[in-house]
């Protein structure tokens, strides 16, 4: 590829450590790290993530909800604000690149930008969103949707894990329950692994997100007898992981009538009282139904509704939804993703435009301000597992786009219109 002078370059060795470092937090040995929300790994990710932002300078924020923000004023107090970021939880022995990627490339690519020779016009502010994955804690993106107002936070404090431990007791225990106001920026940048194999596939190393789909997380209760396994009669056994399993054939049958245009899952059960030696009495299902058009939910959940009695009655059990959490589908900013193709072509970057089907920060920030995911490829399409990866090389191409994205928006002055129109 020729030299292009006026590109900005992320510091590919400054991104490197960055990653090596926050891989340590939670790490599994095997590649992977298992650093769920509010867990001791996380709090040690965040504290060190914390003390780096403050050795270079950049003012610590932390809400009421748990979210991390290193802001530094480049600018003058009066400037558009920049925020750019991700977020440090994972899942149980998931991949060290979600998330974490997206919060270390955030401080890379302003630490580049920074010792550029223009004048600053911009501020910015780095952000590490609280319970992201919504592993430990339901639902996902929690701390990104209070801070766009989407949930209340006393209702997102009072969120409880399977151990009964609140969101609230827990960021009190690790030192997380801020009281500092959320920044108030006018834009947000987060870039992520893509997490399937569309990239890899296609050869392209940049891709803007330009929709993202939506979400139902439904919470479904089956209510059986408990009963011993051995002399309890089968024709009188109310066994309620039974019933369960009639819906969950159910759940996966619906998105096969609807090929392509609804993806389900049931990927977690608590059965009730979980001994090998008793029928049990109660199982909670966590489904999830996700589709690019809000038709597409509606029907999915109709269906999966009207059907609850009839699956629960094969097993003599009931079957009641107890919550549904609800993501609408959307489309991020066209400029935003416009400006990322741009840059991609100047750098030479073969890329492509995609969907996410998978939930991130960006799609609660989205409701409020312009926001935009940018994807590089994730080898194998592998992602929420130890052997998730992605190159150096693709990880250091995605930061070039970042931090050159960054200067063209800096030097409109966060005008994201003239930003396009403007000359690189």
């Amino acid at each position: 590829m020729p030299e292009t002078p006026s590109l900005a370059r992320i510091d590919a060795e400054l991104l490197n450590q960055l990653m090596e470092k926050v891989s340590e937090f939670g790490s599994t040995g095997d590649g992977g790290v298992d650093r769920p929300v509010l867990t001791d790994a996380h709090k040690a990710a965040r504290d060190w993530f914390r003390a780096e932002l403050t050795a270079r300078g950049y003012s610590v924020l932390v809400d009421a909800i748990g979210n991390l923000f290193g802001r530094i004023d480049l600018a003058g107090p009066d400037a558009p604000l920049v925020m750019i970021g991700s977020h440090l939880d994972s899942q149980p022995k998931g991949g060290r690149f979600d998330g974490a990627y997206g919060v270390m490339a955030a401080l890379a690519a302003v630490e580049s930008f920074r010792k550029g020779t223009e004048a600053p016009r911009c501020n910015y502010v780095i952000a590490d969103w609280m319970n992201e994955e919504g592993a430990r804690f339901q639902p996902s993106l929690l701390g990104s949707s209070v801070f766009a107002g989407l949930v209340d936070l006393d209702w997102a404090l009072a969120r409880r894990d399977r151990d009964g431990k609140s969101v609230g007791e827990e960021l009190v225990r690790t030192g997380y329950k801020g009281t500092d106001a959320a920044p108030t920026p006018d834009l947000y940048l987060e870039i992520h692994i893509e997490g399937d194999s569309k990239m890899e596939t296609a050869g392209a190393r940049i891709a803007p997100f330009l929709r993202h789909w939506g979400a139902l997380k439904v919470r479904i209760e089956v209510t059986g007898e408990q009963n011993h396994t051995g002399p309890t009669p089968m024709e009188d056994r109310k066994d309620a992981v039974l019933g369960a399993a009639h819906i969950i054939a159910e759940v996966r049958r619906l998105a096969d009538v609807a090929e392509d245009t609804l993806f389900t899952s049931v990927a977690r059960v608590d059965i009730s009282p979980n001994s090998p030696n008793i029928v049990p009495g109660k199982a909670i299902l966590f489904c999830e139904l996700r589709a690019p058009e809000q038709a597409m939910l509606d029907w999915s959940e109709a269906s999966l509704r009207a059907a609850l009695p009839d699956l629960a009655a094969r097993a003599r059990t009931t079957a009641e939804i107890v919550s549904v959490d609800r993501r609408p589908a959307g489309k991020f900013d066209p400029r935003l993703a416009m400006l990322t193709e741009r840059v991609a072509d100047d750098f030479g970057l073969p890329k492509m435009q995609l969907d996410t089907i998978g939930g991130h920060d960006a799609v609660a920030v989205n409701a409020i301000l312009p926001a935009l995911v940018i994807a590089v490829p994730s080898v194998g399409g592998v992602i929420h597992r130890n052997d998730e990866y992605t190159s150096p090389e693709d990880l250091a191409a995605g930061g070039d786009v970042l931090t050159d994205m960054v200067r063209r928006i800096d030097r409109a002055g966060g005008d994201l219109d003239l930003a396009l129109g403007a000359n690189a």
